[in-house]
C-alpha cells in the first residue's frame, strides 16, 4: 500500500493497483453454462412472481 503524509500529517492511502489485461472470449462450453444459468434465473424469477401474484 503507498501512502502519502501532506503538511498537515494527514495520511493518505492508496491501494495498489491490478495489473490491466483484456478479457478473453468466453469458450463454447462457457456460453452453455451461461445460457443454462440464465434459463433457471429466469424460470426462478417467474415462479417468484408467480407466487406473489398468487398469494395477494
Amino acid at each position: 500500500m503507498y501512502t502519502t503524509i501532506d503538511e498537515q500529517g494527514i495520511l493518505n492511502n492508496y491501494a495498489t493497483e491490478p495489473k490491466v489485461y483484456y478479457a478473453a472470449y468466453p469458450s463454447a462450453e462457457e456460453q452453455r453454462k451461461y445460457v443454462f444459468q440464465g434459463a433457471i434465473a429466469t424460470l426462478f424469477l417467474t415462479a417468484i412472481i408467480l407466487v406473489a401474484l398468487g398469494v395477494s
